[in-house]
């Protein structure tokens, strides 16, 4: 380890290492001719030493984060529709906080070495986990802002404006909510670039940071808000109106259609419509406020930690009493942590804004997530392939299940009037067939049904039998023939009766006309 007396401890020469690594990360300052620099990482001489173990606690926080993502992925995609009520716009939003997570859960799991040499912190071109983590960093960021400024959007046509989205917004939403992340994070790594500047997890270099991934991601977030408290204030705008509406009507009298105009609507009828949208999408409404609120959180906990580390470089001035703490007390930094404070964005918030950002995944799982998602998932590993499915032996062997089975039919008694569970056990009714069906003689039945003994003594004719003739009349026009013959009537005729003549046999007699003259 290269070193050089020189310069007060703890800070190092830059003589002695190389340009390798983010160069533009090192804080340095001229000192008696020479340039000394304080040691990698920055934040292990800004921070205490508990400022380590809240990162690592937040990091294990977007671990259970993750976890709950990917359950609710899983379940939408394994079980039925009925179970989850997936949407395309749920599904995308989730797939972007668990990209956000993963710029956590990556430098976790890999644990990789934040610094090139003993004043450099490493970068994208020379360490692999900083440009994975922030990549999925700025790519899940990007994403998450943008489906929820989708969703708010979606609501808002739909409560708003009474446009039903369908298939032209969704390929619409896919189209921006994942094209411009990925032209995003394109811009920010080629403009920017990414480096270990801010504990374990990658983000973006303060150059040209503000054009390529602050300013639009802050625009977005608040053309969200802007719609969404535009939402708001419509709803609130109904519901005042009906309750200054005294129309008589009822919850399904004269409600137009879903895709007429509002102006069709009395207040009442609007402010149910927008009722039963709200009570269908207030998770929705909800995810939206928790994320944009925690995009914008960080967003601007960032940029003031980034500019302030910035106009440290450019005024070495600012940094004076901290620098001479820290030489005087022989690079020991607790005595300098009051000085630093006013420097840096203080650990209780940067706390905050990890673990609210770590916990936009356990948001989605509460709000988001069904219980029938659990009882799916048991039915489907605990349930036995075509258990469901009872094999047909005869209709005696399914007469038990039919009579423990109230719901399946209710037959009523002819005699009691009582269900046939309470009152009369059934008999059984098999086929019988009518080329083969004998009297108790032994002769063939000639007439056209058999009688079946009931329980009760009764008689009822058995339908499985020989069938009776049928004799089409001689009037049917149910058949694809022209009638034979055309009735006239007489208009004159107080009673319409038919001016055809009739013969003896089919002599009509009115009893209402009978006694007239």
């Amino acid at each position: 380890m290269a070193g050089n007396v020189t310069c007060p401890k703890p800070f190092l020469q830059d003589i002695f290492y190389s340009n390798a690594g983010y160069v533009e990360g090192r804080l340095c300052q001229p000192f008696n001719g020479i340039t000394c620099c304080l040691p990698c990482p920055m934040t292990d001489w800004a921070y205490p030493d508990s400022f380590q173990t809240m990162t690592t606690a937040a990091n294990w926080v977007a671990v259970a984060s993750t976890v709950c993502c990917v359950f609710l992925l899983l379940s939408w995609a394994v079980l039925p529709v009925e179970k989850t009520y997936r949407h395309y716009l749920s599904i995308c939003l989730t797939i972007g906080v668990m990209f956000m997570n993963l710029g956590f859960v990556i430098p976790l799991a890999g644990n990789p070495e934040q610094c090139f040499d003993d004043i450099t912190p490493h970068s994208m071109k020379t360490g692999s986990v900083c440009a994975a983590s922030g990549f999925f960093l700025i790519l899940g960021g990007w994403a998450g802002v943008l489906w929820i400024f989708l969703r708010a959007l979606s609501l808002h046509l739909q409560i708003c404006w009474q446009l039903v989205v369908g298939r032209n917004f969704m390929w619409f939403a896919q189209a921006v909510g994942w094209g411009l992340p990925i032209i995003g994070v394109i811009l920010a790594f080629l403009l920017s670039g990414v480096s270990f500047r801010f504990g374990p997890t990658c983000h973006i270099n303060h150059k040209n940071s503000l054009a390529d991934l602050w300013i639009p991601l802050l625009v977005f977030a608040g053309l969200t808000i802007i719609i969404q408290f535009a939402t708001f204030g419509y709803c609130i705008k109904v519901y005042l109106a009906s309750l200054a509406d005294n129309s008589a009507s009822t919850e399904g009298s004269g409600m137009p259609s879903y895709t007429n105009s509002i102006r069709t609507m009395t207040p009442k009828q609007a402010y149910r419509r927008v009722r039963r949208v709200i009570a269908l999408q207030w998770r929705g409404i909800v995810i939206v406020l928790i994320i944009v609120c925690d995009v914008i959180l960080f967003s601007i906990v960032f940029v003031f930690q980034d500019n302030t580390i910035q106009s440290i470089k450019n005024d070495p001035d600012l940094a004076i009493p901290w620098i001479v703490c820290l030489a005087l007390s022989g690079g020991d930094k607790v005595p300098c942590l009051g000085e630093a404070s006013k420097l840096a964005v203080s650990m209780p918030t940067i706390g905050a804004v990890l673990f609210l950002l770590g916990m936009n995944g356990i948001w989605l799982l509460i709000l988001l997530g069904r219980w029938s998602m659990v009882t799916g998932w048991r039915d489907l590993f605990t349930s036995v392939p075509n258990r469901s499915q009872r094999e047909f032996v005869s209709v005696d062997a399914r007469l038990d299940d039919l009579k423990k089975d109230t719901r399946s039919y209710e037959m009523l008694s002819r005699d009691t009037g009582k269900t046939m569970d309470d009152s009369v056990t059934p008999s059984v009714v098999t086929p019988i067939s009518p080329t083969h069906a004998r009297s108790p003689t032994g002769s063939p039945v000639n007439h056209d049904y058999m009688q079946m003994p009931n329980p009760d003594g009764r008689r009822t004719p058995d339908y499985f039998g020989n069938t009776a003739r049928y004799h089409t009349p001689a009037r049917s026009f149910s058949s694809p023939r022209p009638p034979q013959q055309t009735v006239t009537w007489d208009a004159r005729e107080t009673y319409a009766r038919p001016t055809s003549p009739y013969t003896q046999q089919d002599r009509y007699v009115n009893p209402l006309g009978m006694n007239r003259i």
